[in-house]
């Protein structure tokens, strides 16, 4: 079995591979759409030949500007027998190829909100999680997916709250003290990788690399007392809430009903016609002010990866 990344004569059988979709996220216009904006690049991309012919392939996503992957998108099969060893071998020289420290990978399966309910869903999500937990992949989180509409009605605008513009120094310090006791598995690991102020600049050097509009970035205060911070971006797909927090010293007053608010209206006003987002299954506190403020929930995101990456 020979292992190694895409290149453009792969096309046709890439595309054949893509019709598998099962758990996968990928689609052919979505691959086509985002090879040609560089979420997914050949380098990113890698197979596993048997006798010449491609027999499983491994699809990973990235921010155009980087020069490694963030994410998995889908793993493909098209031999005889087990395909976990081979996805397992797919995830290892990918893995591989990253320089040390770089931030671990993850994958990612977007879900029906039934999912477990579901018996073909879950026959192709076991392998492919096995081959993830192979290479070190043992860590599970479970996201909810909510989404806003115009026609859901926009939430009642902050009446308690003041928001401003602020400078990238003012939104590091504004997480670093949001981060403590934070409910969100993601920002809990890149502390315990980097420290609570690197994992803060790494947080908005990411977000400053997506589509969205810095300039819709706002600190929140209450008189002149410095509450929170509402982020309201965009990804590939669309306008999404981004990340909204308070501090330790103000939770308990309903204040992210508030910042989500004014993320929805300001993402709103450039004329979005969908806003997304997620929240970790166990952050209770952010799922009831989503619902509280007329999102709805469309879908769960599973999220493996490295522990205390």
């Amino acid at each position: 079995m020979n292992i190694r990344t895409t290149v453009e004569a792969d096309l046709g059988t890439i595309l054949a591979l893509i019709e598998q979709k099962s758990v996968n996220t990928v689609t052919t216009e979505r691959y086509r759409e985002y090879v040609a904006a560089g979420y997914y690049k050949h380098d990113w991309t890698w197979v596993a030949e048997e006798n010449g012919a491609i027999r499983a392939l491994a699809i990973w996503w990235g921010v155009p500007d980087e020069q490694h992957p963030y994410s998995i998108d889908g793993l493909y099969y098209d031999g005889a027998g087990d395909p976990v060893p081979v996805w397992t071998e797919l995830l290892k020289h990918a893995v591989a190829s990253r320089p040390d420290g770089q931030e671990p990978p993850e994958y990612h399966f977007f879900l029906d909100s039934d999912w477990e309910d579901n018996p073909d869903v879950v026959a192709a999500l076991e392998p492919r999680s096995q081959a993830a937990a192979a290479v070190g992949m043992t860590s599970v989180t479970d996201r909810l997916r909510y989404e806003w509409k115009p026609a859901y009605g926009l939430p009642p605008r902050s009446t308690r709250l003041r928001f401003e513009p602020a400078g990238d120094e003012a939104f590091v310090d504004v997480f670093m003290r949001v981060s403590q006791g934070s409910l969100d598995a993601a920002t809990a690991r890149e502390i315990a990788r980097l420290g609570v102020e690197q994992a803060a600049r790494e947080e908005l050097a990411m977000y400053k690399s997506m589509p969205g509009d810095r300039d819709l970035w706002r600190v929140a205060y209450d008189g002149d007392e410095l509450v929170g911070f509402a982020m309201p971006s965009a990804n590939a797909g669309g306008p999404v809430v981004g990340y909204l927090g308070v501090v330790p010293e103000h939770r308990g007053r309903g204040l992210s009903d508030d910042l989500l608010a004014e993320i929805t209206h300001l993402l709103a006003e450039t004329g979005a016609e969908q806003i997304r987002a997620d929240t970790d299954f166990g952050n209770v506190p952010m799922a009831n002010s989503f619902e509280r403020l007329g999102y709805r929930k469309f879908a769960v995101r599973r999220v493996l990866s490295f522990p205390d990456n």
